[in-house]
């Protein structure tokens, strides 16, 4: 057993490796520079299993509750949220994430769905390098 880089060889096994898991989400563009890490488990000649990391922003807001009025602070992320939208498209990103704490979660959520979000129903899990 080894693990290795991924090369264009890979591609028909990991396909097929994609197809036979059945999650739903269209097989990655592995060719896209933003996955960072392309790494294949390769045993008695064959891939066996891949991982691949994409690069993805983590969204950080921080702004005082006690500032403004609540139409002032919305008018104030409407505005940040499309120059900050922007520039991450022009920094070629592909996706934001948001990790929102529980206390507002509910509240603010709704905020970002009404901007174009989605609550992912994928369980998210972070480990530390």
């Amino acid at each position: 057993m080894q693990v290795r880089a991924y090369t264009d060889a890979d591609f028909e096994a990991l396909r097929a490796m994609h197809a036979a898991q059945g999650f739903g989400y269209a097989f990655p563009d592995l060719g896209d520079p933003l996955f960072l890490v392309r790494s294949v488990v390769e045993e008695e000649g064959r891939p066996r299993m891949a991982a691949f990391l994409r690069l993805t922003a983590e969204a950080y807001l921080l702004a005082d509750p006690r500032e403004g009025t609540p139409r002032r602070r919305w008018r104030w992320l409407l505005a940040l949220h499309g120059a900050v939208r922007q520039e991450a498209a022009a920094r070629g990103l592909a996706d934001v994430q948001a990790f929102l704490p529980p206390r507002v979660a509910r509240a603010f959520g709704r905020r970002l769905r009404s901007l174009g979000w989605r609550r992912d129903p994928w369980a998210c899990y972070t480990r530390q390098l």
